[in-house]
């Protein structure tokens, strides 16, 4: 391996985020256990700055899980790698990983004290300790598990850490690491995109204040609000159910129902930093925001445009309850929503055609809904065709549309009484006996229905 194109990069991940709220650490009594995987690879004895590098990652490292020890409910554990089997010319051991310290309460000192034991020799699998660490969490049913890899060099055996990140993920393990590259060259950078985010460790004081910045996003949440804009850009819609996901993972990691405090501000909500979140609101349509990044330590923003006005369809009489209207926004194919009819619904401001599904199928196109306005659309009441057929047969029942017939519906052959609801109009009945085996046997007759009113047929 060329050691001039090392890095360091510090791999955070919480593995089984289990509760679904996500809640700031120690607030709800929960255990996090955090998992350091550290480079003991034969590079990691080449000079950087002022020492060796493992001398320099070993006195940082101590100082950061030192201060983390004295934190209430935290476990720390350490894995190493590359300090059993030395490197060889053609010759390396990709086996080369363990669990040096498994997880406990007041762990500090012990892995202070076996870090100061190690001695760098081997290669880099750093897929292959990925995988191995991803089972060093015991079971636990309330604990954030987190990973943080600290290393010097790319793969060197042939794991890919990118593939391993994707399995994991689909496991329900987050994977968000911190690419932090030293002497990196550009052409090698874009290979960690898909492990990470990727910082350029210029000296050791950026190398402390990174490690620094992980271990805070690793131990604390921090706060943000969901500001559900109207078409005037005010944060005032509320009241639907708003998810929350692990964007990698596809996990629901925070469901909630919107609300406005008592100030009339959309109430605040702990989220943890270290996410990639996608949010759903289910609004009606579903408003669908991806590539949400949480900033620790301030106060989070996450605005989407919800701006929504009621949508009525209105058919009067007792025969026009409880028929579909399908929504579709104007020029989609795509169903945005379906409603009954005479029932209120809230959904987003937009112009909207609508196919009511009455016989004959209504089409009204250019519904336009306006922010905290009701729209009306009125239908006329269908009225009834009650059909007495001398005996069972085939047929259908056909609109009269000028010197036009448009299909509405057919017979049942299987019964002799039967009964439709059709809108207002002229129609054309075409039927045929099943005991009648000729052409000539065919009878057509024209009727017309009235709103509300019933219309008896036999043939």
């Amino acid at each position: 391996m060329n050691w001039s194109r090392a890095l360091i990069v510090i791999l955070l991940a919480p593995v089984f985020l289990w509760g679904g709220n996500a809640l700031a650490q120690g607030e709800d009594g929960s255990l996090t256990r955090l998992l350091f995987v550290f480079d003991a690879s034969n590079s990691m004895n080449a000079t950087w700055q002022s020492d060796r590098k493992i001398t320099i990652a070993t006195k940082l490292l101590n100082k950061a899980i030192l201060e983390v020890d004295e934190k209430p409910n935290v476990e720390l554990g350490l894995r190493v790698y590359g300090h059993q089997v030395r490197i060889e010319p053609g010759k390396q051991d990709c086996d080369d990983t363990r669990l040096e310290v498994s997880f406990r309460p007041g762990n500090g000192a012990l892995i202070k004290r076996t870090l100061s034991n190690i001695s760098p020799k081997g290669t880099t699998p750093i897929a292959r300790s990925l995988e191995k660490a991803a089972g060093d969490f015991p079971e636990c049913s309330d604990c954030r598990n987190i990973i943080i890899l600290i290393t010097d060099g790319i793969e060197a055996c042939d794991g890919d850490p990118c593939a391993v990140s994707r399995a994991l993920q689909k496991k329900g393990i987050i994977l968000k690491p911190f690419v932090i590259g030293v002497g990196l060259e550009d052409e090698f950078k874009d290979t960690f995109n898909c492990v990470g985010n990727y910082y350029d460790a210029t000296d050791e004081e950026t190398f402390k204040n990174i490690i620094d910045i992980v271990i805070t996003q690793a131990l604390n949440n921090t706060t943000a609000q969901v500001n559900l804009l109207d078409d005037f850009g005010r944060p005032l819609e509320s009241n639907v159910t708003v998810n929350l996901f692990n964007q990698d993972s596809e996990v629901l990691e925070y469901g909630f129902v919107h609300t406005l405090n008592h100030k009339g501000n959309p109430d605040t909500l702990s989220l943890d930093p270290i996410i990639t979140y996608s949010m759903e609101v289910h609004t009606i349509p579903n408003i669908v925001k991806n590539d949400i990044e949480i900033i620790p330590g301030k106060h989070n923003i996450i605005a989407a445009d919800a701006g929504q006005g009621d949508l009525e369809v209105k058919i009067s009489g007792r025969m026009g309850d409880d028929i579909p209207v399908i929504l579709r926004r104007k020029g989609s194919l795509e169903t945005a929503h379906v409603q009954p009819t005479n029932t209120i619904e809230r959904v987003l401001t937009d112009i909207y055609d609508l196919e009511i599904l009455t016989l004959p199928r209504t089409h009204i196109k250019d519904v336009d809904v306006s922010q905290d306005k009701t729209t009306t659309v009125n239908i006329a009441e269908p009225g009834a065709l009650n059909l007495s057929l001398s005996s069972p047969g085939y047929g259908s029942i056909a609109l009269v549309n000028g010197s036009n017939l448009e299909w509405v519906a057919n017979l049942d052959n299987s019964e002799q009484n039967q009964q439709f609801m059709l809108q207002p109009g002229d129609y054309k009945i075409t039927y045929r006996s099943k005991n009648s085996k000729a052409v000539i046997y065919t009878i057509d007759r024209a009727f017309t229905i009235k709103s509300g009113s019933s219309t008896n047929l036999k043939l």
